[in-house]
């Protein structure tokens, strides 16, 4: 009986206030979730943190769930069980989704079928948890919202962590000219390897004059900007005309002039996956599914940590000083 009873719980972080990181509480006693109709049940072996995530946990993001919650969405593992009317996946099927409804930063995690997606042999569980959300995101500011084209350039500010190698890769296999920058001499390493042409440090004085030697007097096309509140005067200045930033992330406000937009008709266009139709969603994953089957889509695995340690990778995901790829929750 004690044994039968064992198996229905499970660990989970649950947050019960909104706060800072100390408000994650790992809990040994969390109910395993249960699939209904058209839902599957996923043992996570691995789950992806996003910044996202940080300002959700914090209650200053504008969607809010209800209290107590489960964070996370990126999940990789392989099907436990499935509910009804489930025919495209089975017990014992490799996956990863980027939307979990039960929470990801958990032993098991419950997802919508239709939000599920098989996950090749030649990706290990760390790299399906570092598809989702990235991938989605960087499809969507660059060919949904920016309308990206072959032979265009793209600056990808910010671009080692999860969302910034996604657009590196997505773009260079696209056939953009890909700028990318980095915080540290190892995080440009990682960007000239997956996908750019070129990498700068943001934290030198002077990029950004580096940045228009290298594009010319045109400027860049397009901007997908993961620090608006910090970048996004200096992003105006760097632009082609008709160029377009794309803002992704951002943690504040900022002043900008408006007549930089008028002088170009450049637009800041804001992405949120949250918001994206079926149909949308539907044409990122046959991208993403497209780049996996190609090669080209290979997803970095930065930061690792255990489920203990979710505090530790809130704080890290926001304060480090430079990501080199996807951060990770192993199970």
């Amino acid at each position: 009986v004690v044994m039968a009873a064992t198996r229905n719980v499970m660990r989970a972080v649950r947050v019960f206030e909104f706060g800072g990181p100390e408000v994650l509480k790992l809990q040994a006693d969390v109910l395993v979730p249960v699939p209904k109709e058209n839902q599957v049940l996923i043992k996570v072996h691995a789950c992806g943190v996003n910044p996202v995530e940080t300002y959700i946990r914090s209650g200053t993001y504008a969607r809010k769930p209800a209290l107590p919650y489960t964070p996370g969405s990126d999940v990789a593992g392989v099907i436990e069980s499935v509910g009804e009317h489930v025919t495209a996946f089975k017990k014992g099927d490799r996956v990863f989704t980027l939307e979990t409804l039960s929470g990801g930063y958990a032993e098991y995690a419950v997802a919508a079928a239709n939000r599920v997606f098989p996950l090749p042999d030649k990706l290990d569980f760390r790299q399906g948890a570092a598809i989702g959300v990235p991938y989605f995101t960087a499809y969507r500011a660059l060919f949904q919202k920016g309308c990206a084209k072959a032979g265009e350039s793209v600056l990808v500010h910010g671009a080692s962590g999860g969302v910034g190698l996604a657009a590196c890769q997505i773009a260079r296999a696209c056939g953009l000219k890909v700028l990318g920058t980095a915080g540290t001499e190892e995080g440009m390493n990682v960007i000239l390897k997956n996908g750019a042409q070129h990498a700068f440090n943001h934290r030198d004085p002077n990029y950004t004059e580096r940045i228009k030697a290298c594009t010319g007097p045109g400027g860049v096309d397009i901007i997908i900007e993961m620090l608006s509140n910090v970048n996004l005067d200096a992003d105006l200045q760097l632009l082609s005309c008709a160029g377009r930033v794309m803002v992704v992330g951002c943690r504040g406000r900022i002043e900008i002039n408006p007549r930089d937009t008028m002088s170009k008709e450049s637009s800041i266009i804001g992405v949120s996956l949250f918001l994206a139709t079926e149909e949308e969603r539907h044409e990122c994953a046959k991208a993403v599914l497209d780049g996996i089957e190609a090669g080209w889509l290979k997803p970095v695995v930065g930061l690792e940590y255990p489920l203990e340690k979710v505090a530790k990778a809130h704080e890290d995901i926001i304060c480090s000083s430079g990501a080199r790829g996807k951060m990770v929750l192993l199970l």
